[in-house]
């Protein structure tokens, strides 16, 4: 997952901020961008990025929309939220974690998942630790 940001609207100015966003925190130039066929997605990367490739087929985007369901569910278990501020606050946190914890989704040993696994929880209380 590369980024959820809680927006109230979708239009041209929130799909220029998501665009910016994701290029600071990848801090690399992209050839192509897949989003859904939302039309300010297309008017925000072409003031944005206006080199790259823009791809918005139907199911181009299945990828990310699969990313979040994660998310989709921990928030329906937590009964939605009280604020806009309190949801980005636990995505932000919650997308980081779960990119370290869960191994890639692909046809993997359950050995080698546990080793990931294993690896995974050692990082979390290293950096734990340093935290506490």
């Amino acid at each position: 997952m590369l980024d959820e940001i809680v927006q109230g609207r979708r239009d041209t100015k929130a799909a220029k901020r998501l665009l910016t966003r994701l290029m600071k925190k990848q801090g690399m130039a992209h050839k192509r961008i897949i989003t859904d066929k939302l039309p300010s997605y297309g008017t925000a990367k072409r003031e944005v990025m206006p080199r790259v490739d823009h791809w918005s087929h139907k199911g181009l985007n299945n990828r990310a929309e699969n990313s979040h369901v994660p998310l989709r569910k921990r928030e329906r278990m937590m009964q939605g939220f009280r604020s806009s501020g309190g949801l980005q606050r636990f995505t932000s946190a919650f997308s980081a974690v779960r990119n370290l914890l869960v191994p890639p989704n692909s046809h993997q040993s359950a050995l080698a998942t546990h080793l990931h696994r294993l690896q995974a929880m050692a990082a979390w209380k290293a950096a734990a630790g340093v935290l506490a």
